[in-house]
């Protein structure tokens, strides 16, 4: 049943938060390969593609988390001078959040098929739209003045008239539905600024690409030669890969490859170039490979199925290697603790948070199922200078996980409303909850 917390409770600390980050040295490094234990707001870490250590497919952990119940006066933990809200709970699996232009909240509950949206009041949530196939990512168009809310699905993409503070959605227009829906079935979406490109991120059907052969048929040369860099065949073409297209969905191309699970996008505000948060593969040790947020460019390709972070070989593949790939691999640009997770991304363009966080991403990490100990679990910071990040990464929301390593929240999406609020979807717990500056 759903039921609204409306703001129910808060957190606040007074003292400000800018010594809080002066005194707080980075982790580099194998320091920053902890688990949830070093984990509370301020922590800093910086990892490299040299802190990366020898793949171990001997070491597959499955460590999945059961769920418990939010133990009573259990929060979310935020940093000095900030307090965090419970808006809503009682949603099924709230996953990718978006904010329409008029504060208006639209929620994927994915699970259920459904989105739904929280007024600017925020009331109860209602449904916008339903019957939907594995429902994600939502974007408006055109970015300004939207007339169409557009709704990602596991297999293709749908648009519906919009209105502002209009109730349920009506006259669908499904713009294709041919993208394979099995395997990772997030699918994530994004108007570049000038509102001329779409983008849409599709992620692999396995975990690395186990059941293509060592080579499609008609040979390895001549698929070379007529696709983009890095693309994989068989069941997994097309896959791991973001597409662009026109707003209309025709078009469309492929963007760029080798992305196992973009499971989160964002348009970089000055730059216009999509961002994603990937999960990288599974079953190469505890602290292999690092999973990571990159600007994507257009062309590029970032490793999947046969390298991850550079130009460090899948174990799996040495039968069939990619000799023809080595020193094209793109290396993403921060990168985060292995099985981390990410799954959302947003940049933050608002002032109500102070200065030093105009341009900063946040990102949430939901957390590992198959690491010896547990990481991720929290939303985390992206420091950006001039424009470009410097590779650390700052807990900014912690506490999902208890003392005896029991998991009540697991955080998907991220959202930055108008007044400049932080949103944060949990589908733990199945809430939503604000982070706000006292």
């Amino acid at each position: 049943m759903l039921r609204m917390a409306g703001l129910l409770t808060s957190m606040l600390v007074l003292t400000g938060l800018g010594m809080a980050e002066a005194q707080e040295a980075d982790l580099v490094g194998d320091s920053a390969f902890g688990d949830f234990r070093q984990d509370r707001p301020g922590v800093r870490r910086l990892i490299r593609a040299g802190d990366l250590g020898a793949p171990d497919t001997g070491n597959v952990a499955s460590n999945a988390p059961a769920g418990v119940a939010r133990p009573d006066g259990v929060m979310p933990q935020v940093p000095e001078g900030f307090a965090v809200d419970l808006v809503a709970t009682g949603i099924g699996n709230p996953r990718a959040l978006r904010f329409a232009p008029n504060g208006d909240l639209f929620v994927a509950n994915s699970a259920a098929g459904e989105v739904l949206v929280l007024g600017s009041g925020m009331g109860a949530p209602v449904q916008f739209a339903g019957s939907l196939e594995l429902p994600y990512g939502i974007a408006f168009y055109p970015p300004t003045a939207p007339e169409w809310v557009y709704v990602a699905e596991s297999s293709g993409l749908v648009r519906f008239p919009y209105e502002g503070g209009a109730g349920r959605a009506n006259a669908p227009q499904r713009l294709f539905n041919d993208i394979p829906g099995s395997g990772h079935w997030t699918r994530d979406i994004a108007f570049s600024n000038d509102g001329r490109t779409l983008f849409y991120s599709v992620g692999s059907q396995s975990n690395v690409a186990q059941r293509i052969g060592p080579e499609p048929s008609g040979g390895l040369q001549a698929w070379v030669s007529s696709q983009p860099l890095g693309s994989a065949w068989g069941e997994e073409a097309g896959r791991a890969a973001v597409l662009a297209m026109q707003p209309d969905g025709t078009g469309r191309r492929v963007w760029a490859t080798g992305l196992r699970n973009c499971a989160g996008m964002a348009l970089h505000p000055v730059s216009d170039q999509p961002w994603c948060v990937v999960n990288e593969r599974d079953a190469l040790g505890d602290d292999v490979p690092f999973d990571y947020a990159t600007s994507v460019a257009d062309g590029a390709f970032y490793g999947w199925p046969w390298y991850y972070i550079g130009d460090n070989p899948d174990p799996r593949w040495q039968r069939a290697p990619r000799a023809d790939l080595a020193g094209k691999v793109t290396i993403p640009d921060v990168l985060f603790q292995a099985h981390s997770a990410p799954l959302g991304i947003v940049f933050y363009e608002a002032d109500a948070f102070g200065p030093d966080y105009r341009g900063d991403a946040f990102v949430a990490l939901h957390g590992s199922w198959n690491r010896g100990s547990r990481t991720g679990y929290k939303v985390v910071r992206l420091e950006f200078e001039d424009g470009r990040p410097t590779g650390v990464y700052e807990d900014f929301v912690t506490g999902f996980v208890l003392a005896d390593g029991s998991v009540w929240g697991r955080p998907v999406g991220v959202a930055v409303a108008p007044d400049g609020a932080l949103y944060i979807s949990d589908d733990g717990s199945g809430s939503i909850w604000r982070v706000s500056r006292r």
